[in-house]
């Protein structure tokens, strides 16, 4: 089994090849070998028996995209993307990563003979856009309101027409904002929900760019490794021809974090969030989605936490070494 990782230096990249080399095994054969593929070049072991390379490049690049497909992956995993803040920010940034990137991505699979490898395509909870219902459930349509969102629905609609004609057995997870990041913060919009729990569980302040009754789709990281695993093993036949799913989550408010959030870790831990509004997040926030029914995920066996305690105390037994 060969398995290629786009976004191999990202967080859920990285968390997922650790995971994928902690088991040996993916679709019920032994992985022999993992390729990291990244903007920058991921650091990575390689266990006895499994051969791990890592390589460095521009997804938006044909010629590059071609290369690391050419050894014939069984398995792709298509994390790389540019994050929704700097997609909105650089508007041509963002279509040449997200968008070119995975068509070329797609056309470069589409290009073998014979060749219809499993490939997960990590899309977003942003190509819903308002108004929406509540919750949102598995049958409404795309009306992404930002320009992530709508290079995400691009990626999803191009996945689904390649694998109806047999060049990819594609599956795409609407994945929720993943909560608590690990390390320093990024330019994801989104970037607040986890630096008000990750960094007064550190004992540093946090600034809270929105107000506490702000509700949001949120999952771990520990789900977000465990949607791509699934996704990659399932059967395709089961999910039939919509192959873009919205994952499990949790829908929360800020407020309700920032309570669990006392819960464990105390109170001397919530005043150092600072509440400073940010027009700016705040306008693209508003135009989220809060609140999700993922009755088919889940009928499909895709699981996330059920309350944001969890959330929080998987972040420290992974990044904390289990205690504060």
């Amino acid at each position: 089994m060969k398995i290629l990782v786009l976004g191999a230096a990202g967080m859920v990249g990285r968390k997922l090849i650790e995971k994928l080399l902690a088991t040996g095994k993916l679709r019920g054969e032994a992985i022999t070998s993992i390729h990291g593929f990244d903007i920058v070049a991921a650091s990575l072991s390689s266990p006895a028996g499994i051969s791990v390379t890592v390589s460095a490049g521009d997804i938006s690049d044909a010629a590059t995209t071609a290369a690391l497909i050419a050894d014939r992956p069984d398995v792709i995993f298509h994390l790389a993307a540019i994050v929704s803040g700097e997609a909105e920010a650089d508007f041509g940034k963002g279509y040449r990563i997200n968008m070119d990137g995975t068509r070329h991505l797609f056309d470069a699979i589409a290009a073998i003979d014979n060749y219809t490898p499993r490939v997960v395509y990590s899309s977003s909870i942003a190509v819903f856009g308002v108004p929406l219902p509540d919750p949102i459930g598995d049958t409404h349509h795309l009306t992404p309101l930002t320009s992530y969102g709508t290079q995400k629905a691009i990626g999803e609609l191009l996945l689904s027409d390649l694998t109806r004609r047999g060049m990819m057995d594609g599956v795409g997870l609407r994945l929720p904002t993943i909560v608590v990041r690990p390390g320093k913060p990024n330019l994801a919009a989104s970037g607040f929900f986890s630096n008000i729990i990750r960094e007064p569980l550190a004992g540093k302040p946090a600034v809270l760019p929105v107000s506490r009754d702000v509700m949001h789709w949120m999952a771990s990281p520990r789900s977000a490794v465990g949607f791509c695993l699934h996704a990659a093993e399932i059967d395709g036949a089961e999910i039939g021809p919509h192959r873009n799913l919205t994952m499990p989550g949790l829908a929360i408010t800020v407020g309700e974090m920032i309570e669990a959030l006392g819960r464990v870790a105390g109170k001397d831990a919530v005043e150092l969030i600072e509440e400073k509004p940010d027009e700016t997040i705040i306008s693209i926030v508003d135009n989220w989605p809060r609140n999700f029914q993922a009755d088919r995920a889940e009928s499909l066996g895709f699981r996330a936490e059920r309350n944001f305690d969890e959330i929080i105390k998987a972040h420290i037994d992974d990044e904390l070494g289990g205690s504060l």
